[in-house]
């Protein structure tokens, strides 16, 4: 049977859906993403919670056992030893929701990603 909702607008929506424990895991998350980039604007993308800063910087979701953290392969390939711990892909990895948020973890890969965010559109700026 199809669900006949509309896709989430906004980040609150999306988080809403979920259950209370799963909801609190994914506000820690979005509060870890603005305390590290307090300049990114929020915004949904492909179905779900995106922070954009020149271009997405990171996204993330909600899944059954985990959220999925979607910071890019740079983001994965630069924190692969701190990230060794978890199942993760190119672009992504996944944080298992019966174990604590690295939330510093997640920090340190937003904060890399604001610096790579900014250094590119430094330079297409500078481009003749």
């Amino acid at each position: 049977m199809k669900d006949n909702r509309a896709p989430p607008s906004r980040i609150d929506e999306y988080i809403a859906a979920f259950p209370t424990d799963v909801q609190a895991v994914l506000e820690q998350v979005r509060d870890t993403i603005r305390k590290a980039a307090p300049a990114a604007t929020e915004k949904i993308s492909y179905g779900i919670p995106t922070f954009a800063l020149h271009g997405n910087l990171v996204h993330f979701a909600a899944w059954r056992t985990h959220i999925g953290f979607y910071p890019g392969a740079a983001g994965i390939a630069r924190f692969k030893k701190e990230l060794a711990g978890y199942a993760s892909a190119k672009g992504s990895v996944q944080f298992p929701l019966a174990k604590p948020m690295p939330l510093a973890l997640i920090a340190k890969i937003v904060k890399f990603r604001v610096t790579e965010n900014t250094a590119k559109s430094a330079a297409r700026k500078n481009k003749p």
